[in-house]
């Protein structure tokens, strides 16, 4: 090829050369931006899909957690209103139970006076029954230290101070009573063994708070089926010659006024009556 030939050629591929670079940057298949990486190339990746599973799974762990601890308040509070349903049920099973105790109390404070009344009349009208008309000389034979014993028209009364016998305001019998109530009951069946005894029970006038018992009448009849089981059971005496009385409040000694009045009122009187039994 002569010099002539290769400088007319020069420029033709020139030309062709920059034609074609200039089509190809501006062909509408490739676009005019620059290459960017496929979208999925990030799961190409091993490491970042890993990652980004394990945020995933951590955000459901979360979630389950967030979801438990709510679960766990809602049963936390369920469980506390079961705990107050049981404690009302609780305090209204025991408020019933008092109320029944007392219902029972007055029923046997009822049956004792009944029981005793008739005693009273039958030993004080009964002609079949034995007088005993040398009473108050059997009584003389007594010796119960400061224990009164005194005579009220054909009856002998051992006057026995309540304070000595059950804890204050209630039918508990205390530990020192025995030391009370064995002479007593050892003197009586010694002199007045086949005679009736009363045991009438007496209180002052002060209120009634808490415990079995609402009134003084069920205290009083409480202390006197106390005191006559104490006397059956422990001292040997028989039952049927044995009756209750509650007298409550009522044929107070002294006045209720002062400490000591109120002292003296609260008593246990042993009447034995004439009748034998």
């Amino acid at each position: 090829m002569t010099v002539r030939n290769c400088a007319v050629l020069t420029p033709v591929l020139v030309f062709f050369v920059a034609f074609i670079a200039s089509g190809c940057t501006q062909n509408p298949y490739l676009g005019g931006s620059a290459w960017q990486r496929p979208p999925n190339a990030l799961a190409a990746n091993p490491a970042e899909a890993r990652i980004s599973e394990l945020q995933r799974r951590a955000q459901l762990v979360d979630d389950d957690n967030r979801q438990l601890h709510i679960q766990m308040a809602q049963t936390e509070q369920k469980a506390q209103v079961y705990k107050d349903e049981a404690d009302l049920l609780r305090t209204q099973l025991a408020e019933v139970s008092q109320q029944l105790e007392s219902t029972r109390i007055a029923r046997e404070a009822a049956e004792s006076q009944v029981k005793g009344f008739q005693a009273s009349t039958q030993l004080r009208g009964n002609a079949t029954l034995q007088a005993n008309t040398d009473l108050a000389k059997q009584a003389a034979r007594l010796n119960l230290g400061g224990i009164p014993v005194e005579k009220d028209r054909d009856v002998v009364r051992i006057v026995i101070p309540a304070d000595q016998v059950f804890q204050p305001g209630t039918a508990q019998i205390h530990a020192q009573a025995a030391q009370v109530l064995d002479p007593v009951a050892a003197q009586v069946s010694t002199v007045f063994p086949r005679q009736r005894i009363g045991i009438e029970s007496y209180t002052d006038n002060a209120q009634i708070y808490g415990g079995s018992v609402a009134t003084s009448h069920q205290l009083t009849s409480a202390q006197a089926l106390a005191v006559l089981d104490f006397l059956t059971r422990r001292s040997g005496l028989p039952g049927q010659q044995l009756f209750t009385v509650a007298q409550g409040s009522n044929n107070p000694r002294q006045s209720n006024d002062t400490p000591a009045g109120r002292v003296a009122n609260r008593r246990i009187e042993l009447v034995i009556y004439p009748d034998t039994f």
